[in-house]
């Protein structure tokens, strides 16, 4: 069905999925009006880039601390639980960092059980104490930092179990005790692998609108939606994406140059280093150590969202919470179908051809899910408004006839935004399967007279069906967390349930959140679950 070239041109195509709306980027910021981009300079930039890299600095300090200091204990040592610590320390991966912002705003605010608490014991009125306040740069970097630092922890944990028993041999002939041998040896091999986790971490943190927006702390996306919505000019907002496409770049350079040097060389087999059991008092504070990633980043959100959803639960069940959930499923359900069988073309088209056009479709591909869900709506949506007019104004000229909004402000434009950015999210699952699958099966396959379009259907599709599944639940996943994209493109009277939660959060009714926050964590534990799998198959 296909030949060479049409392989080509389909993955090329696809490719352009993610590649036109970031052109389109480029050309709506250079028509920007630039007296407004000067006031933006000179007011309120110095403020976004400084919260930013605020904002960055802090996550990197807490994701480090958290998921080196996790995963070195995990792997060094054996205590009580240390099966449960293994995956559990996972668990903050299910969380979206906005609605682990709700829960601890509704534990720590004034109104909140634990200032009420103090004011009660110790007959305290507001204002006659200092509380450290939720609501601000300090919180946001610590809600982000207590659910992101999976990303670090499942990095360095992998390094640490690749490390050989010859490093600590070394360490040990040269009189270096346990702690000065990981200063000095473990953590410094391991560091490639830790910088590529952290850039994972900081581009979340980049492409996070929910939790700085309801904490009030401007940042390059707040900013996007003020000065699209706010001074109505989507031009320089437009510049202001782009000015955050170039973080989020610099990210990408050290996350790509940190993979090429996590190589080390040690030429003789040797087994991973034997855990050091703990006893006594230790092994107590080991277990306190692990436990506190694990209940900051989800046991005290997700247990305060529940005594909400319990004490509210009769409003909650109401029709539109079941309309809410067809929406978000429909749309996820849509959005993984397209993704995985688009993600399935390039990766084949590849496979098949070994064209450099195949590679650098898929290379373009890749890219999509790093960039901000902010930067996407706003590239994808002014092109399809434009393309909306031009479509208009040929209907009205030739026919006298208005066709309206035909693609923008609809779910298909909603559609196109998930795609550019979470064909990547497929793309790796799908590419990791095929390359499973020997080359020696598809030479037999056309030896006996398939063409390559009958050899992906009745071969690869058949031994694919696992990494298919993972590819659609990862997408179907992360399209219901996804919250900017949604909030800019959604249809009119449209919602899901990562959007109503939020509206609630902005009305201050947080125990109304809790049933559409729950539903998002629940189906944010499917890939942690598989995640949790998958390691446990490698370790063993």
């Amino acid at each position: 069905m296909f030949s060479g070239f049409k392989w080509q041109a389909s993955s090329l195509a696809i490719a352009s999925l993610v590649l036109l709306p970031l052109i389109a980027l480029l050309i709506i910021s250079s028509q920007a009006n630039m007296q407004l981009w000067q006031h933006l300079s000179s007011t309120v930039l110095p403020e976004y880039v400084r919260n930013s890299i605020l904002l960055m600095l802090g996550v990197s300090a807490i994701t480090l601390t958290l998921g080196v200091g996790s995963a070195w204990l995990v792997t060094q040592y054996r205590f009580p639980g240390i099966r449960f610590f293994d995956w559990a320390l996972l668990l903050p991966l299910a969380m979206p960092a906005y609605i682990s912002a709700y829960s601890y705003t509704g534990l720590l605010d004034v109104a909140g059980p634990i200032q009420t608490w103090l004011r009660d014991v110790f007959g305290w009125s507001v204002g006659d104490y200092w509380f450290p306040p939720i609501r601000s740069l300090s919180g946001a970097m610590l809600v982000m930092g207590c659910v992101l630092y999976p990303y670090v922890y499942l990095l360095a944990r992998s390094a640490f179990l690749s490390q050989s028993q010859h490093f600590r041999d070394v360490a040990a002939l040269m009189g270096y005790t346990r702690r000065q041998a990981f200063l000095r040896i473990t953590l410094p091999i391991a560091r490639p692998a830790v910088i590529a986790g952290l850039s994972l971490a900081l581009m979340e943190t980049l492409a996070d609108y929910g939790t700085v927006a309801y904490f009030g702390v401007n940042t390059f996306t707040t900013g996007i939606f003020r000065t699209w919505f706010g001074m109505d000019s989507v031009s320089n907002a437009a510049q202001l994406a782009l000015v955050l496409l170039g973080f989020v770049v610099v990210l990408l350079v050290i996350e790509r140059r940190s993979r090429q040097q996590a190589q080390y060389y040690d030429k003789r087999k040797s087994s991973a280093p034997s855990p050091k059991q703990l006893y006594g008092v230790k092994r107590v504070i080991a277990v306190c150590l692990v436990s506190i990633p694990i209940a900051l980043g989800f046991i005290v959100p997700v247990s305060q969202l529940l005594i909400w959803a319990i004490q509210s639960h009769a409003q909650l069940w109401q029709s539109e919470f079941w309309q809410l959930v067809f929406n978000t499923v429909s749309l996820a359900t849509v959005t993984a179908v397209l993704a995985v069988a688009l993600g399935l073309l390039v990766t084949y088209a590849v496979r098949t051809t070994q064209a450099p056009v195949t590679r650098f479709a898929k290379q373009v591909v890749s890219l999509g899910y790093a960039v901000p869900g902010t930067i996407i709506a706003v590239a994808t949506l002014v092109p399809l408004a434009r393309l909306d007019n031009l479509i208009d104004a040929w209907f009205r000229t030739q026919f006298n006839l208005s066709t309206g909004l035909i693609l923008s402000g609809t779910l298909a434009a909603l559609i196109i935004a998930y795609l550019v950015r979470f064909m990547a999210v497929a793309l790796g699952s799908l590419d990791a399967g095929l390359q499973a699958i020997a080359p020696t099966m598809d030479q037999a396959a056309k030896s006996m007279g398939s063409t390559p379009w009958q050899v992906l259907q009745r071969v690869h599709i058949p031994m694919l069906k696992g990494s298919l599944l993972t590819a659609l639940l990862l997408v179907f996943v992360d399209v219901m967390k996804e919250l900017p994209a949604t909030l800019i493109m959604r249809p009119f009277n449209f919602n899901t349930l990562a959007v109503r939660a939020y509206e609630y959060a902005s009305d201050e009714r947080l125990a109304d959140a809790s049933l559409a926050s729950l539903a998002i964590i629940c189906a944010g534990l499917i890939p942690v679950i598989l995640l949790t799998k998958a390691i446990q198959r490698h370790t063993h």
